[in-house]
């Protein structure tokens, strides 16, 4: 009975992420999975993404956590719409409730959405919310044996932003040791080295996305 309900719910998940994933296709949306565990650091590298590139293409926000409205009052402050999605308890954010919220978006205006997941390496990398690619993201704080601990989350991923690298001098994180386990899970990862509270190495990953949208925009053609 328990193989069936969960075969039942992933089935459809799978059809309503099919649903999204049209209607993004439709409109030319880059849909953009942003994944972390809590305190990597997601909504600081959002907020600097949105001042880099609002001005080059409407960006809307879709934000998933337990509780609170705090992190959609952050990006709502940058001037782009945003829905927050409350799971109360949930591990992750799944196709209907992008769907429901993608109903408050006014997608038709919109050249990318950014899914801010809810925190955590698990759950989230196994549901299809109809995104074109997902992102994760690994703080130094963190440490350099995750991508193995949790190797779903690295397969499934398009790109890797290895954030907070202005704490490395204070940390024994290894970055040879993390960039080969990566590599060695997912091989055309891209892999962005980043401190969101200073900036750096965020241009790099808005040129990448904005790259990506552009190829969007050129299959469509």
């Amino acid at each position: 009975m328990e193989i069936k309900v969960l075969r039942n719910i992933m089935k459809r998940n799978e059809d309503l992420a099919a649903v999204n994933r049209e209607l993004f296709d439709r409109y030319g949306i880059l849909a953009v999975n942003l994944m972390s565990s809590p305190g990597a650091g997601k909504t600081t590298i959002l907020e600097r993404a949105i001042l880099k590139l609002k001005d080059e293409l409407k960006i809307g926000v879709i934000e998933g956590d337990l509780m609170t409205t705090r992190d959609a009052e952050r990006i709502h402050r940058h001037g782009v719409p945003v829905v927050q999605i409350n799971t109360e308890g949930g591990c992750h954010l799944d196709a209907n409730m992008v769907n429901r919220a993608m109903q408050e978006l006014e997608i038709e205006n919109l050249d990318l959405i950014i899914i801010e997941n809810v925190g955590n390496l698990v759950c989230p990398s196994a549901f299809d919310l109809g995104e074109d690619l997902r992102v994760v993201v690994i703080s130094v704080p963190e440490g350099d044996d995750k991508p193995l601990k949790y190797p779903l989350m690295f397969r499934e991923a398009k790109a890797c932003i290895f954030n907070k690298i202005d704490l490395l001098p204070y940390s024994n994180f290894n970055v040879d040791n993390f960039t080969e386990d990566v590599l060695s899970l997912n091989p055309n990862i891209e892999i962005f080295q980043m401190s969101a509270s200073s900036g750096e190495g965020i241009d790099e990953w808005c040129l990448w996305l904005k790259g990506e949208w552009e190829r969007k925009r050129q299959r469509r053609r």
